[in-house]
């Protein structure tokens, strides 16, 4: 919810004497948590001021060491992208300037602008993915995740549970014109019942270092092509738990994201890809309820930005796309397929926790790999128990084995 009044603030940067010109044109992006001001080859990013259960932006101060956060965390995978914070100031006459003498009423990122036609989302909705922009990424997200640092004291069972307990709040806030509440009373005991399934083989990965400070958010409005190569950027700051999981909850996102989609057989490649590269296959039995989960949070997500956004048609349409990622978060827990097409299932029944995880990736490339369109090196290597150990990732030339 709104806690703050930024309209004098969202509007003093929407104005391009703000940034020099009259003449200059300001573009504006909006979530339910952020606002984006775009300048000329510039971007910059306003932290709303709203308090959820899963994030608080409520205080001037609280945004200042946010903004410092979001800058740092992504510095790792974007560094030509984010440059610096900026504070906006009150000025003596009650005015507003940039980064001038005055009181800090506000604060911005400072955004090397990229092109938007390169989001990963864009070149999804114009179909100009394809398998090899998926295997490019899935080598990419190994390499990130080799490289992250191991978080023993985070992830397992419990960690998982108080997300669930999170959507559970969150939903609790979504008003019953939005998402239907008989609906969203399914998922909770169905997410538990497949909680207590895989409880003890999160916290065996846990244990074996699959728990790492990952990106947190990644799916694919949150990558760009730049330069021939994808950049991960907006990686969550502003709660740890939220970007210290599995690196399977963490790859999860992005299956799902090409799924809602209707590009469940790119997910395919860029899973398979990613096990084949990674060796991670033992952790297979968590997908479902990894899924779920991603689901479940886009959901109530976007049900709250409908609720917050300026545009009626926009909200409408966040509107839509939240009852479409509650269903699927009650499909996965059904178990019905991990793609988005009947012939293209994969049961996820005939892989339980710790053993026959092979079966999954089979499933999932049995029929592609006959028109040679998926890749089906990770099911026999899964299988088989070989751990991929000669695919190598491509311009590092290290392996990524986690």
């Amino acid at each position: 919810m709104i806690v703050e009044d930024q309209r004098d603030v969202i509007a003093f940067l929407s104005r391009g004497e703000t940034w020099g010109s009259v003449n200059a044109t300001v573009e504006r992006r909006e979530t339910h948590a952020s606002v984006v001001f775009l300048v000329g080859d510039h971007a910059f990013k306003l932290k709303r001021a709203v308090r959820y259960p899963y994030l608080d932006y409520s205080t001037a101060d609280r945004r200042r060491h946010f903004c410092e956060g979001e800058l740092a965390i992504n510095q790792r995978t974007a560094p030509d992208v984010y440059r610096r914070i900026l504070p906006v100031v009150r000025l003596a006459d009650g005015g507003l300037a940039l980064d001038g003498e005055g009181d800090p009423v506000d604060w911005l990122i400072e955004m090397q602008r990229f092109a938007e036609d390169a989001l990963f989302d864009r070149l999804a909705d114009s179909g100009r993915l394809d398998r090899f922009a998926m295997e490019s990424l899935a080598d990419t997200i190994a390499r990130f995740h080799a490289e992250a640092e191991r978080r023993p004291g985070a992830g397992g069972a419990a960690a998982v549970a108080d997300i669930l307990d999170g959507n559970v709040r969150s939903f609790a806030g979504i008003d019953a014109a939005v998402l239907d509440p008989s609906r969203v009373d399914q998922l909770a005991p169905a997410s538990r019942q497949a909680l207590t399934a895989v409880a003890a083989l999160l916290d065996r990965r846990r244990s074996e270092g699959f728990v790492r400070h990952c990106h947190g958010d990644l799916h694919l409005r949150n990558i760009v092509a730049c330069e021939g190569r994808a950049v991960l950027f907006d990686a969550i700051e502003f709660d740890p738990s939220f970007a210290e999981i599995d690196v399977l909850y963490d790859m999860a996102f992005l299956v799902m994201d090409l799924e809602f989609r209707r590009l469940g057989r790119l997910g395919s490649v860029l899973l398979n890809r990613y096990l084949d590269v990674t060796g991670d296959c033992h952790g297979l039995a968590t997908l479902p309820l990894f899924l779920s989960m991603r689901a479940a949070i886009r959901s109530h997500i976007d049900a709250a930005a409908a609720a917050a956004h300026s545009s009626n048609e926009a909200a409408i349409e966040l509107q839509r796309g939240a009852s479409r990622y509650l269903d699927l978060a009650l499909r996965y827990l059904r178990c019905e397929a991990l793609t988005d097409r009947d012939r293209w299932a994969v049961r996820f029944r005939q892989v339980p926790a710790g053993a026959g995880i092979g079966t999954i990736l089979y499933a999932a490339t049995r029929r592609a790999s006959r028109s040679n369109r998926f890749y089906p090196q990770a099911a026999r290597r899964c299988h088989t128990g070989n751990p991929a150990g000669s695919m190598r990732l491509q311009r590092s030339g290290k392996p990524a084995h986690l």
